[in-house]
């Protein structure tokens, strides 16, 4: 055939060519695969370059494949995009270019299909150790046994707390307003804003103070939402936060302010997590956690040495991320526990899972900081 080819007569050939590759016919593939290059579908424009690509590499043209790979992953976006950088990457290790077969998996990671990518990940990770990159190859490992994960629920929690705290730590005359309206402030909440157990964790009381807090949530916050998801990480950093509040709330008169409560939430979740569930985590996740019971026990003693810190917050949050992590089993992940526990469907009828389980403390701790906010009456406020 002559001229153009319309989708119909395309795809039979590309089909023809594949037949023939399997059949060890590459010169004849090739032909046939050449033909189809520069259609006006890129999808099978890529396909035949590919095809192309191959056939050449087992007729021993090695720089003919290698063009045929470079040409396409240059073609329009498509579906097969990433599969083009990834045959190219093969090529650029075959040569001895470690660091362009890296750049090319980079590019092959960032198109592919999500199911893909751990794969991809797993490769960047060996060839980042070949490179002696040790850190990046661990990175790289641990993002092939849990797959790609983006912790888009704690980049929003960074991004609105940190707006906030700049407005209010930068801008004088939005300060006084915001602070006051957000800040935890003990009378206020005894009138009725109970909002503020929540929105405390918004406004900070200086650079250092705000710096500490999301720096903590930056390291602890993406292994606790990849571990748990993005639901429940919101609901435990809300529960944490409301728990350390209401433990500020009773014990202290001052207004307080800062995401502390929240924070050492998280470390607790992730602590007790740890240690009861079991999560198959990466070696630098596993390092993390192992040192978040040490970070407790610092933070936790620097609020008694210096005055003006509110450990009773900090001490709320942990015991309520404490509870949490003891009681729901991470689902993002892999649990050692998991795999001695009898299938749900196995179960006897009637019998409580333990997404169940975890579902009732969950809803129980909630109701729990409501009854006692209103019906404990705080200690500084003295007897009724």
């Amino acid at each position: 055939m002559t001229g153009p080819l319309d989708g119909q007569q395309a795809r039979a050939l590309l089909e023809r060519a594949g037949e023939l590759a399997q059949a060890g016919e590459f010169e004849a593939a090739s032909d046939l695969y050449s033909r189809l290059v520069g259609n006006s579908d890129p999808a099978l424009h890529v396909a035949a370059l590919l095809g192309l690509a191959d056939a050449r590499y087992r007729l021993d043209d090695d720089e003919g494949a290698l063009q045929a790979w470079i040409v396409a992953t240059q073609a329009p976006e498509n579906e097969l995009t990433w599969r083009a950088w990834v045959a190219l990457a093969g090529a650029r290790v075959r040569q001895g270019d470690l660091p362009g077969a890296a750049r090319a998996y980079r590019e092959a990671e960032r198109r592919a299909p999500y199911e893909e990518r751990a794969a991809i990940a797993s490769r960047l990770g060996w060839l980042n150790k070949e490179m002696g990159n040790s850190w990046t190859a661990q990175r790289y490992f641990g993002r092939a046994r849990v797959g790609v994960f983006t912790p888009l629920m704690t980049y929003a929690i960074l991004a609105v707390t940190l707006g906030v705290g700049a407005l209010t730590l930068f801008a004088p005359r939005a300060e006084a307003d915001l602070v006051s309206l957000l800040m935890l402030d003990k009378p206020a909440v005894a009138a009725g804003e109970y909002w503020r157990l929540l929105t405390v964790t918004l406004v900070h009381g200086s650079l250092l103070h705000i710096g500490f807090n999301m720096y903590a949530l930056y390291i602890v916050g993406p292994l606790v939402e990849m571990m748990y998801g993005r639901v429940l990480f919101v609901a435990f950093y809300l529960l944490a936060a409301a728990a350390g509040s209401l433990a500020s709330y009773l014990v202290f008169p001052n207004p307080s302010v800062g995401a502390s409560g929240a924070v050492f939430g998280l470390f607790g979740v992730l602590a007790v997590a740890t240690f009861i569930h079991k999560p198959m985590l990466g070696r630098q996740a596993r390092a993390l956690s192992g040192q978040i019971v040490f970070l407790i026990v610092i933070n936790i003693a620097i609020g008694f040495t210096f005055p003006g810190i509110d450990n009773a917050a900090h001490l709320g949050g942990l015991a309520a991320g404490a509870l949490l992590g003891l009681a729901v089993v991470p689902r993002g992940v892999a649990t050692l526990s998991s795999m001695w526990r009898r299938p749900a469907a196995d179960a006897a009828p009637g019998t409580p899972t333990r997404g169940m389980i975890g579902l009732a403390v969950m809803v129980g701790l909630a109701a729990l900081i409501v009854i006692v906010l209103l019906s404990v009456p705080p200690f500084w406020a003295g007897p009724a």
